[in-house]
Parts: C-alpha cells; sequence; structure tokens
C-alpha cells in the first residue's frame, strides 16, 4: 500500500527529475465556468504527461539487478512513455504494451525514448494476461499502469505540489478534480491532500461510457465498462477501478463526475485559448467537469494530466 512514508519517499527520488508543474487560473476561464478554475498543468511534465512521476518512482526502486534486467509497462501511451523515459534514464531495457489502437504520436514517442513497443488488440486481447507473459519469460519486472504502491507514491507528488501552490493561492477549501481511468493519480492526490490540505476534496471524473469509477464509488462496488475502445479519451480508458486504488477512493474521494466527448472537445480549445496549454482528451476530463458541471463549490482545482494530443483531434477540438 502507498503509505505517507512511501509517498514522501518517492518524492525526495523524484526530486530535481520531474518538473515541478504550474498552477495556472486565467480570468476568462473563470468567467466560463463561473466559479474560480485552477489547472495544474501536467501535460508540461516531463513525457507530456504525469505518468513520468510514477514511471520514475518504480524504476528508481527497483535494484540494480532488477533494472538490469530490464521492466515491461502496459499503456496506451502515457505510462509507456514515463517508464520508457524512466528507465532510458537509468540505463534499464524496457518492453512497452501497447494498444493497436493508440494514438501514433504515443507509439512513435514511446519508440523514441528507446523502448520495444508490442503491439495488442485492446477489445481481443487481456493486457495483464499477455504482460505477465512477456515479464515471466524474460525475466523483466512489471510496473504497472496504476495498481502499483511506487506508481501511486510517484503520482502523489502532483498531490503535495498542489498543496503548496494552493496554500500560496490562499485557497483552503476546493474540489480537486482529477482525470480518472484506473485511479492511480487520484488514489496518490488524495493521499496527499489528506495529509497535507485536507480542506482540498478530491472528485474523479471520467467521460461519458467509460465512467466505471463513478459508478463504482456509487454503489460501494467495483463497476466494469462495457467496452474498452470507441471514447476518444483512450488515455483514461480501463476496464474497472484498481484494487488497491479503489479502496482509497472509497475512503478519500466524493461523488464522481462524468462529462461528454463534446465538453472534452470545447475544455480542450478554452485551456488552448485561455492558458496557452495543449491538453489532450483524456487530460482535458477534469477540466471539463470544472467548466460545465453544476454540482461544484466556488473554487475548484483540476488536473490537466496529459498534453500528448494527435493534430487532427487537436484540430477538431479548436474548431468545435
Amino acid at each position: 500500500m502507498a503509505s505517507l512514508n512511501l509517498i514522501n519517499a518517492a518524492a525526495a527520488r523524484l526530486a530535481g527529475h520531474s518538473r515541478r508543474t504550474p498552477l495556472l487560473n486565467a480570468p476568462l476561464l473563470d468567467r466560463v465556468a463561473g466559479r474560480r478554475v485552477f489547472v495544474k498543468a501536467e501535460c508540461l511534465q516531463w513525457t507530456g504527461s504525469f505518468k513520468f512521476r510514477g514511471g520514475w518512482s518504480a524504476v528508481s526502486a527497483l535494484t540494480p539487478d532488477q533494472r538490469a534486467r530490464g521492466v515491461i509497462a502496459f499503456s496506451s501511451g502515457n505510462h509507456a512513455q514515463g517508464v520508457a523515459l524512466a528507465a532510458a534514464r537509468h540505463g534499464a531495457p524496457c518492453t512497452i504494451l501497447m494498444p493497436a489502437d493508440a494514438p501514433g504520436v504515443k507509439i512513435d514517442n514511446t519508440r523514441a525514448y528507446g523502448a520495444t513497443v508490442v503491439l495488442y488488440d485492446r477489445a481481443r486481447q487481456d493486457r495483464d494476461a499477455l504482460g505477465a507473459a512477456l515479464a515471466a519469460n524474460h525475466g523483466l519486472t512489471l510496473i504497472r499502469p496504476y495498481d502499483d504502491p511506487q506508481v501511486i507514491a510517484g503520482q502523489a507528488s502532483v498531490g503535495l505540489e498542489i498543496a503548496e501552490q494552493a496554500t500560496e493561492a490562499g485557497v483552503t477549501t476546493a474540489d480537486v478534480l482529477t482525470c480518472c481511468g484506473g485511479g492511480g493519480l487520484t488514489a496518490g492526490i488524495a493521499l496527499a491532500l489528506a495529509a497535507h490540505a485536507p480542506g482540498l476534496r478530491v472528485r474523479p471524473a471520467e467521460p461519458e461510457g467509460f465512467d466505471d469509477t463513478a459508478r463504482s464509488l456509487a454503489t460501494g462496488t467495483r463497476q466494469r465498462n462495457a467496452t474498452l475502445s470507441g471514447s476518444i479519451c483512450d488515455a483514461i480508458v480501463t476496464p474497472t477501478p484498481g484494487d488497491l486504488t479503489f479502496p482509497i477512493l472509497q475512503r478519500l474521494c466524493g461523488p464522481g463526475l462524468v462529462v461528454t466527448e463534446d465538453q472534452v472537445l470545447r475544455a480542450m480549445a478554452l485551456a488552448f485559448a485561455h492558458l496557452r496549454i495543449v491538453v489532450e482528451p483524456g487530460g482535458a476530463v477534469a477540466l471539463a467537469a470544472a467548466l460545465f458541471s453544476s454540482d461544484l463549490p466556488e473554487t475548484v482545482i483540476c488536473t490537466a494530466s496529459g498534453g500528448n494530443v494527435d493534430p487532427g483531434i487537436f484540430a477538431r477540438a479548436l474548431a468545435a
């Protein structure tokens, strides 16, 4: 389990390696939302998403022998790139299992960071089984995208920074909206804020039709998505909340929020217009919730969790 000691140790290993991303605000964006909206711009992190934090935390925690044998991860792109760069900087061989329909820019970037990419059909093949088999056959250490204590601890560094930056901005009470897939980022931020900024309540945000976390929190049991494809928000499409992450979300998070793809595209355009940042669909879900949901307080903080967007999708957002 990702304890505060594990989180603090991960933050110490990340120091000097991850970026302290800015907490942005724009009056014109506040006007659209009808509330104060602060945006934690993790799209400006190394590899273009918060996933570098968890990747570095996990790889840096391995023994020299484990790193020499190599690591493996499965991801639609952001975890892939985060682990690939972390492994490269530690001199560790890296294999990444990616869905064949992942955005081309993410596949290309993962290869550019030095990883060996193995593609699979996410609708017909079980990535967990494929990843476990590759790890066993080649002696690789599997770094899971969210159900890994070291990954959760690394993502928690986002929450540590939010706690500091909210204090600097004079914000002591707010909802913190997170783009939520398997729940690694959400769980990590929730653990960090519970310890350092208890007035900030975490709420996961998801795209319509892939709202397994919102349904799971509402019912008290882990729910599954009916399909794993068909959303522009590929970065946060997962089968179900994680075994490790869901109990943390149950204990520390408020109700989930759900947004439409049209709202996500509008949020991407507004982020570019008013904050001058590029956000991918999965990374814009929390901002969409901040802008267009009604069940929110006067001040919200949201994660812009990734910026690895294909040009065609970004052009579609700007034209919306």
